[in-house]
């Protein structure tokens, strides 16, 4: 109305307006000094995650042998992989642990967490013998199982035999690490282990949740296990989704344990893990396209399960002032 008018402060206001917004060589200038500032990880970023995953897939697609140069052939390494019994199998025993270890983990790395959350002298103590665990090296560990688990002289099958003796029974304790129905509850069983990192994250959260929701409970006469499903979870759920997540990423992955444990996924394969599948068809067999094959099956199964994760946890995960 202004302009039309001729009102010469319709065109002051333009005019400020115009000098206040930069000129196109401020802007290019701004740029490239943030570019600048950012060059570091751009750099990092295109030369060991970009550039390698764009490699991976067009391996996938390739016969790959490492001592030749790539050969392209489409989707038979995809095509191979459903009809590959060995790929089967590690696929089979991957999602057997993982049914095993994850539910069982956060179960147990929630537990401890709520009994570290309380107000126990020594508490600090405690808090650090639980954490120390998942600090020894995955080889280390390995190792110090294979001794536990021994079929002979394992401290575990020690303990069983002299419980089984006391109770009068004659049963022998199972050959853990070579009787095929035994390895991978073993494996699940060690998994428990490592839930050092996960009673921390669940415990700041437990920490985090609100005095009062528990005052105001205990004057409508709830008990323990009522606070625990209508205040305790509710508030932790979004910490209960990460760990889950990490779980799943975790259990995919599930490498150097098996591979010092179980060489060549023994007894019978049923220790044998895709990721240990992946490792031996890259760099034992030097079948480096089917193992990118393989590695991006793998990917698009941790992903597909982590959003069914969170389009699960939709109705069930309650965030700050939602």
């Amino acid at each position: 109305m202004n302009s039309q008018s001729g009102d010469p402060r319709g065109r002051g206001v333009r005019a400020v307006f115009r000098e206040a917004r930069p000129s196109a060589r401020v802007q290019w200038r701004q740029l490239r000094t943030g570019l600048l500032f950012i060059s570091p990880w751009l750099v990092g970023f295109t030369l060991f995650l970009a550039y390698p995953i764009g490699m991976s897939f067009y391996y996938s697609l390739c016969d790959f042998s490492v001592l030749q140069p790539p050969r392209f052939v489409g989707l038979a390494n995809y095509q191979e992989l459903v009809a590959d019994d060995v790929f089967r199998q590690a696929l089979t025993n991957t999602f057997c642990y993982a049914a095993g270890a994850i539910p069982l983990g956060i179960l147990l790395a929630f537990g401890i967490a709520m009994l570290l959350n309380t107000g126990v002298r020594g508490m600090t103590v405690y808090r650090t013998i639980f954490f120390l665990p998942s600090l020894v090296p995955s080889v280390a560990l390995a190792i110090l199982w294979m001794w536990i688990f021994n079929g002979k002289d394992g401290i575990l099958n020690i303990a069983l035999s002299d419980v089984a003796r006391a109770l009068g029974s004659s049963a022998s304790p199972p050959s853990w690490l070579s009787d095929p129905k035994w390895v991978k509850p073993a494996l699940i069983f060690m998994s428990l282990w490592g839930t050092g990192h996960a009673v921390v994250i669940y415990l700041a959260g437990l920490q985090d949740v609100p005095v009062h929701l528990y005052e105001a409970a205990d004057l409508d006469g709830a008990n323990w296990w009522q606070k625990v499903r209508n205040v305790t979870l509710p508030m932790v759920s979004p910490v209960i989704l990460f760990n889950g997540i990490m779980a799943i990423i975790g259990t995919f992955n599930f490498f150097a344990i098996p591979f010092v444990m179980a060489p060549g996924g023994q007894p019978a394969r049923s220790a044998y893990f895709l990721a240990v599948n992946l490792f031996d068809n890259a760099f034992l067999y030097l079948r480096m396209g089917y193992a990118s094959a393989m590695a991006w099956v793998l990917f698009l199964i941790v992903f597909v399960l982590t959003m069914l994760a969170l389009k699960l946890s939709e109705r069930h995960v309650h965030y700050g002032g939602s």
